[in-house]
């Protein structure tokens, strides 16, 4: 094993390579030890089960993925925010499939200690929004839109579900400045209460 130099951080890189190759689903400890040529013991030394490792890749690809939006959206509001917003998670999620759909996971709090990550990626959807002039609670119901107009679109695309001859990268332009038109008419609420 010391002549591999295994460490959590290298099989975390190593699963999430595996996810985008093959799906998320066929990464085991047992196809992870083979890529390195050990035994399953040699991968549970570094990681407690299949769990752990999961979630140590989706939370590397949240990491990633926040980290490209970031930079996409930096020093912009209003639709070129959003657009730029839109486009890094679209294209985070098609270039490196397998990690995104670790993204989706449902990961409990103390499995993201030492990671900001999550709070970070709030942090930007937040921002991006008040430029529309939201608040709470409108700026968590706009971001639980965002996210899922822009999972569904992802997953339909990733999975092949769109057989129509239109561009996809035209249905995608529309449904963003749609997304636009409604954040700048977002129903307020008078009394500030959510329904």
């Amino acid at each position: 094993m010391a002549r591999v130099g295994l460490t959590a951080a290298k099989l975390t890189a190593a699963a999430a390579e595996m996810a985008d190759e093959i799906g998320l689903e066929q990464v085991t400890v047992s196809a992870l030890a083979r890529r390195f040529g050990v035994k399953d013991a040699s991968v549970y030394s570094h990681v407690r089960n299949l769990r752990e490792l999961r979630v140590r890749v989706a939370l590397l690809g949240g990491a990633e993925m926040t980290e490209r939006i970031a930079a996409a959206v930096a020093g912009r509001a209003g639709r070129d925010a959003l657009v730029a917003f839109a486009d890094a998670y679209r294209r985070y999620a098609l270039d490196h499939p397998g990690r995104y759909a670790a993204t989706q996971m449902r990961i409990a709090p103390e499995e993201m200690v030492d990671t900001t990550g999550l709070r970070r990626s709030v942090e930007l959807t937040h921002g991006m929004l008040r430029a529309y002039g939201l608040a709470e609670p409108d700026l968590t119901d706009a971001g639980r839109l965002l996210r899922a107009t822009f999972h569904g679109y992802v997953h339909l695309e990733l999975n092949g579900g769109f057989n129509h001859p239109r561009a996809v990268e035209e249905s995608w332009a529309r449904s963003l400045d749609a997304l636009h038109v409604l954040l700048e008419n977002w129903p307020r609420h008078d009394d500030g209460s959510s329904r």
